[in-house]
């Protein structure tokens, strides 16, 4: 209460609002609530490295193993629990600026967490944390770490567990899923194909494909760039819906007219490259 202004006999008394407490009261308000509602100090010195929380053992069924197939024993019963209720020990920390349970920071300021807070300051398990136990004791250790500079915890991998649209490659896929034997009788295919005048003159074209597999064919000088098109498509099924172009090597040249025969684009004995 604040007193404002008049003379010995006359004034006005103001009620002004509460002090806002301390961040160190506001830890000390709740270690002192729960003390005066039944929460009895632990030194932390006494506390056995097997109070630790440890990974439990696997606990189900399955095959015991032999030396071969044989030996291998009829399936295997775990151990069944009676109930889905077990006790669960809770590290609270409680620093100057905020309490962090089961991986949470709980800020003193924000209103959501003030249920928490109060449940705490009254010597009560918060009921989100009573939930962990299915019915089980919980025990709550708050632990005061005032006097030590908070460092956030590590953040636990979680695998994504959603939904959604798996997306596909920019750019096509041509990696064909036909077996070596299939793709070889693909190819033979492709070869018988192309006509070959034995007359005329006869070049070797080497191709090389943009799925990494390369393509050596005898054409005709008279051939054109359009039957080595042809030819790969005829190989490689797959690529019948797929839009590419062929290039030379070095100089890098797209051929872009296909009616060229390749004695005309100077492709006699020459590499050509499948570029998507």
């Amino acid at each position: 209460r604040f007193y404002a202004g008049g003379s010995e006999r006359s004034g006005q008394q103001i009620v002004g609002p509460p002090r806002k407490k301390s961040p160190n009261e506001l830890v000390e308000d709740l270690f002192k609530g729960a003390k005066e509602h039944g929460a009895v100090a632990v030194d932390r010195t006494a506390k056995s490295g097997g109070e630790t929380s440890k990974p439990k053992p696997f606990a189900g069924g399955g095959y015991r193993l032999g030396a071969t197939p044989e030996e291998e024993s009829a399936y295997v019963a775990g151990e069944r629990r009676q109930s889905s209720a077990q006790d669960v020990s809770i590290p609270c920390s409680v620093s100057a600026r905020c309490a962090e349970a089961v991986g949470e920071l709980r800020s003193y300021q924000d209103p959501s967490n003030a249920q928490f807070l109060d449940d705490i300051r009254r010597g009560e398990v918060p009921a989100e944390l009573r939930r962990l136990a299915r019915g089980g004791q919980v025990n709550l250790d708050m632990e005061d770490h005032r006097d030590e500079d908070y460092v956030k915890p590590k953040s636990v991998f979680k695998a994504f567990t959603g939904e959604g649209q798996k997306l596909g490659s920019t750019v096509p896929q041509v990696m064909g899923t036909s077996s070596p034997a299939q793709q070889a009788e693909n190819e033979a295919k492709a070869s018988s194909a192309i006509s070959i005048d034995e007359s005329e003159p006869i070049t070797n074209i080497q191709i090389r494909l943009a799925d990494g597999g390369r393509l050596v064919q005898k054409f005709n000088h008279n051939h054109r760039i359009r039957d080595i098109r042809l030819f790969i498509v005829d190989a490689r099924p797959a690529m019948a819906a797929t839009s590419f172009v062929l290039m030379t090597t070095f100089p890098n040249k797209e051929l872009t007219d296909e009616n060229q025969t390749l004695k005309e684009a100077n492709l006699l004995n020459a590499v050509i490259v499948q570029r998507l």
